[in-house]
C-alpha cells in the first residue's frame, strides 16, 4: 500500500481530482494505491471527499482530472456495469418485489448466466452470510441485519475481485453493527476480496481495516495501518479525529533528537516527540492518549517531567477508569487506567502528578 499511486496496485487513483462546478474541488490531486485483497478504509468527515472517491471508482462520478485504474487499465471511460465491481451501499438498495433468491440472481442474470450455475452461485452466496433458508423470503420480511447480509451476498455472488462498501453498517444498532464488522472484514480476507470502505466511525476503521486512509478537505492526511494511525498521528487533524485524544499549546524549548521540551503557555515544563515541529520557539499542539497518561511514578523514567494536576471526576467503566483532570487549565484533560486491583481509584478534589513517556507524546502543527 501506498499513497503515491505510482506502484503495481490493484486500485489506482493517479492525479485525481474532482470538481462538480468546474472551479472548487472536492477531491485534490489523490494518489493512492490500493494492493490486491487489501482492505482499505477511507475515513473522514462529511464533506472530506471520501464517498465522492469511491463513487467515482464505481464509476457513477466522473474524475474531472486524473486517472482511475483497476488491475493496470484506466476504467475512467467504462460505464459501471462493465467494470465487475460489487457495491454495498447503507440503505441496502435491495429490489422489494423479487425475492431474497431472485435479488441475488438479478446480477448473474445481467451477465447472462445460465440458470444451474446461477443457482449454485446464489446458494454458495446465501450459505456465505448465513442466509440460505431465507431464500424465498422478501426484503420486507427480513430485520435490517437480515437486509444487510443479503445485500453483502448480492455483492459477492458474481465473485468480484474488487467490493466497495458505502456506510453499510450505519443504520444498524450498536451490537448488530460491530458482529457484522466481524463478518464483512473475515468473510473479505477469506475470500481474498479488495474491499474499499467507506466510514465516518473511526472505530469501525480501525477495527476492520489492513489500512486507513484519514480524509480532510478532499486530500488524504494520513494513510496507515490502524495501529500506526491511532499511535503515531502526522498531524492536529489526525490526532483529533482518531480516538479519543488530549492536546496542550505550547513553545517548543528545546529539541534534541526524538525528544522535544515544550513550554505550556501556563509555563509548566514537559517532555514530547518532535512530530511536525522542527524550529525552537515554534507554537506547538502536543497530543497524549488518555491511557498513556501516568500517575503512577514508577512507570515513568527518572528525569520524565510531570506536571501538576487536578482530579474534577471519576468515572468508573467496569473494565477501566476514566479520570478527569484539570491540567495547565485544560478541564477536559482524560486519563484512562486499567481496573487492576492496585489501582488508585482518585476522588475528586484531589491533587495529583501525572507524566508520560515522551515517545508517547507528540508535538504536532498547531492546527
Amino acid at each position: 500500500m501506498s499513497a503515491s499511486g505510482t506502484d503495481d496496485g490493484f486500485v489506482v487513483f493517479d492525479k485525481v481530482q474532482k470538481s462538480y462546478d468546474g472551479e472548487t474541488l472536492v477531491v485534490k490531486d489523490l494518489n493512492l494505491s490500493v494492493g490486491k485483497g487489501e482492505f482499505l478504509t477511507m475515513l473522514g468527515p462529511s464533506g472530506s471527499g471520501k464517498t465522492t472517491c469511491l463513487m467515482m471508482l464505481a464509476g457513477f462520478e466522473t474524475a474531472t482530472n486524473g486517472e482511475i485504474l483497476l488491475d493496470g487499465k484506466p476504467i475512467n471511460s467504462v460505464p459501471p456495469h462493465k467494470r465487475g465491481i460489487g457495491m454495498v451501499f447503507q440503505n441496502y438498495a435491495l429490489f422489494p418485489h423479487m425475492t431474497v433468491g431472485e435479488n441475488l440472481g438479478f446480477p448473474l442474470e445481467v451477465r447472462g448466466m445460465g440458470k444451474s450455475d446461477r443457482e449454485t452461485k446464489i446458494k454458495r452466496a446465501l450459505d456465505m452470510v448465513q442466509m440460505g433458508d431465507f431464500i424465498n423470503r422478501r426484503p420486507a420480511q427480513l430485520s435490517g441485519g437480515q437486509q444487510q447480509r443479503i445485500a453483502l451476498a448480492r455483492a459477492l455472488v458474481f465473485e468480484p475481485e474488487l467490493v466497495l462498501m458505502d456506510e453499510p453498517l450505519g443504520a444498524l444498532d450498536k451490537q448488530l453493527r460491530e458482529h457484522m464488522q466481524f463478518e464483512i472484514t473475515r468473510l473479505a480476507h477469506d475470500l481474498g476480496i479488495t474491499t474499499v470502505y467507506v466510514t465516518h466511525d473511526q472505530t469501525e476503521a480501525l477495527t476492520m481495516s489492513d489500512n486507513v486512509a484519514v480524509f480532510d478537505d478532499g486530500r488524504i492526511q494520513q494513510l496507515d495501518p490502524p495501529d500506526v494511525l491511532y499511535e503515531a498521528p502526522k498531524n492536529s487533524f489526525v490526532a483529533q479525529f482518531i480516538g479519543e485524544n488530549n492536546t496542550l499549546d505550547g513553545v517548543v524549548k528545546e529539541i534534541k533528537g526524538e525528544h522535544c521540551v515544550v513550554q505550556l503557555d501556563g509555563g509548566e515544563l514537559i517532555d514530547a516527540k518532535p512530530v511536525n515541529v522542527s524550529n525552537v520557539g515554534e507554537r506547538t499542539r502536543v497530543s497524549i492518549r488518555p491511557e498513556r497518561v501516568e500517575a503512577n511514578k514508577s512507570r515513568l523514567a527518572e528525569d520524565a517531567h510531570t506536571i501538576k494536576a487536578k482530579v474534577l471526576e471519576f468515572i468508573y467503566m467496569g473494565d477501566v477508569f476514566r479520570t478527569r483532570l484539570k491540567v495547565a487549565g485544560n478541564e477536559n484533560f482524560i486519563m484512562k487506567t486499567r481496573n487492576a486491583p492496585d489501582q488508585v481509584r482518585h476522588k475528586p478534589g484531589d491533587m495529583i502528578e501525572i507524566g508520560w513517556m515522551p515517545t508517547d507524546c507528540r508535538a504536532l502543527d498547531f492546527g
